[in-house]
């Protein structure tokens, strides 16, 4: 069967909604983009509760019992046209071919979490005073690295948290061990040279450090995970973790973007 669709405007990834066919495969403009079927999990099985310590076996952490193992097929946009992208189905159970859908998906948060024992960046390793041997060992901290989609910026940190901080993407939560300022530095940082400063709100620290940035507005942006960046150990003897969870908006929703 043959078919046509339009593209869908924008940048964000492509899929097609293939819940109402049985099994085959298909083709976008002449590119195979796999076989599928939509196969119906078991409705048993399934915890509320994931754990994955102890003993192994294939049943643990079972998740959408009852449902199609997967409906959204994606198709690069780098294959698509503006209009008339042409569409062939080879399906070999049955199906309703008139219930496919174009879906469009977009990553509107970002997490990251890393510890202050984690290695370096790759390029420090590089760096001309490492190899003649000239460093220290801020100068070889770990970055954590926040970016959204292309065409997205950070609009908010929705949670920061330089210490013990607990969970996971979306459930991030205090520990026991937490710097208060950790939002605001994760906002805003201060750049002197190749080092970062902690600037926060502190005006005569962002007028002594005149390169000033920040994530908020931008699409990507680094973070030094060192007591120095959030003003101090806060809490001795223990190592530190800095989680963060941000969240992306298209650049197209405000009126400038840093890239």
């Amino acid at each position: 069967m043959k078919m046509y669709f339009d593209a869908p405007d924008g940048v964000d990834p492509v899929a097609l909604d293939f819940g109402s066919m049985g099994k085959g495969q298909a083709w976008v403009n002449g590119h195979h983009i796999g076989r599928y079927w939509t196969k119906v999990a078991p409705k048993g099985g399934c915890q509320n509760a994931c754990d994955y310590r102890g003993a192994y076996n294939s049943d643990k952490c079972n998740t959408n019992c009852g449902k199609p193992t997967q409906i959204w097929y994606h198709v690069p946009r780098s294959w698509l046209q503006a209009s008339n992208n042409l569409l062939v189905i080879f399906e070999e159970t049955g199906g309703n071919p008139f219930e496919i859908s174009v879906k469009i998906r977009s990553t509107k948060s970002v997490c990251a979490q890393m510890s202050e024992s984690h290695y370096p960046p790759l390029w420090k390793w590089s760096n001309s005073d490492f190899v003649d041997g000239n460093f220290s060992v801020d100068d070889m901290a770990p970055e954590m690295q926040l970016r959204c989609e292309v065409g997205y910026i950070i609009s908010s940190i929705e949670f920061a948290s330089y210490g013990t901080p607990q969970g996971s993407c979306q459930t991030f939560s205090r520990g026991n061990c937490h710097a208060p300022n950790s939002l605001s530095v994760v906002s805003k940082v201060g750049y002197c040279n190749d080092f970062k400063i902690s600037c926060g709100q502190d005006v005569l620290c962002q007028m002594k450090y005149s390169v000033l940035k920040t994530c908020l507005g931008r699409n990507s942006c680094s973070i030094g995970i060192t007591n120095a960046v959030f003003g101090g150990d806060p809490c001795r003897g223990i190592v530190k973790t800095l989680a963060v969870e941000a969240r992306c908006i298209p650049s197209s929703n405000i009126g400038f973007s840093h890239l």
